[in-house]
């Protein structure tokens, strides 16, 4: 049977990603208390298409996950990266992963067991690897107990969104108690999105332990959200970042830089 999709392509036209989206699978993390937790995450997994090949099997990403089957966790996951490129023959290759997990922090006294925390890895591999490390956790609206000194929690103010890349290995509990000790304020002060998203960043590049690392907070109110962020170090604009931050602050366009005319057709 004649394999179209290793055919050669005379169209010339290099495709970014190709490859397969949202497949359910259980892998195996590690966990800090307990050695290892079992859970179910979502992949997307995909690599860049040369001009010269007309198709990619699809059905080989689904082959290399079963082939790391049972020993699926972080410390393989370059490896993974490694098997897409050779086996689809590809330039680069990127590996997205969501996944819950559960651990307990002893920061929420009047959670009633472990608290979920979504997870997302994002990995590639092209002439270096690359890997995000993504955590969400969740800001508890807390206030004072009968006795005057018992916070309890009452709901959810918002989140925080934490993602880095690290200089070396650090637990994701580690990476969480973190985000808590940043997320947490004097009693005397009103928690804003501005003031958790300093706390947050200064404790995170108080440790010298990320390369890279940006922080998003979210606050959930009626009718809308609030939101503020910050990446460290700080990403060089690009051209149009760098046109919109000029019109902002109504400056005229430096020597040199201009727009392009628009077509009236």
């Amino acid at each position: 049977m004649k394999d179209i999709q290793s055919l050669h392509d005379s169209r010339r036209i290099d495709i970014r990603k190709v490859g397969v989206k949202s497949v359910a699978y259980p892998i195996i993390v590690l966990d800090k208390a307990c050695a290892t937790q079992s859970t179910l995450a979502r992949m997307n997994m995909y690599v860049n298409l040369p001009h010269c090949f007309k198709g990619t099997h699809m059905s080989r990403f689904i082959e290399i996950l079963n082939r790391f089957h049972g020993k699926f966790n972080l410390k393989m996951f370059r490896s993974i990266l490694e098997e897409m490129k050779n086996r689809l023959e590809a330039e680069e290759a990127h590996l997205e992963m969501a996944f819950p997990y559960f651990c307990t922090t002893g920061s929420i006294p009047a959670s009633p067991g472990a608290e979920r925390y979504d997870c997302r890895l994002h990995g590639s591999l092209a002439s270096d690897f690359d890997l995000v490390v993504e955590v969400e956790v969740p800001v508890r609206l807390s206030c004072q107990g009968c006795n005057g000194d018992t916070a309890a929690v009452t709901g959810v103010w918002g989140n925080v969104t934490v993602a880095v890349r690290m200089k070396h290995f650090l637990w994701i509990e580690d990476l969480i108690a973190l985000i808590d000790q940043g997320v947490e304020s004097p009693a005397a002060q009103i928690r804003t999105v501005e003031s958790v998203c300093r706390r947050v960043s200064t404790v995170l590049q108080s440790t010298d332990l990320f390369q890279w690392y940006k922080v998003v907070v979210k606050n959930r109110t009626t009718g809308y959200s609030t939101f503020a962020s910050y990446e460290w170090p700080e990403p060089v604009l690009s051209r149009f970042d760098a046109v919109e931050e000029m019109w902002c602050n109504g400056m005229s366009s430096p020597a040199g830089f201009s727009l392009p005319a628009l077509s009236p057709h």
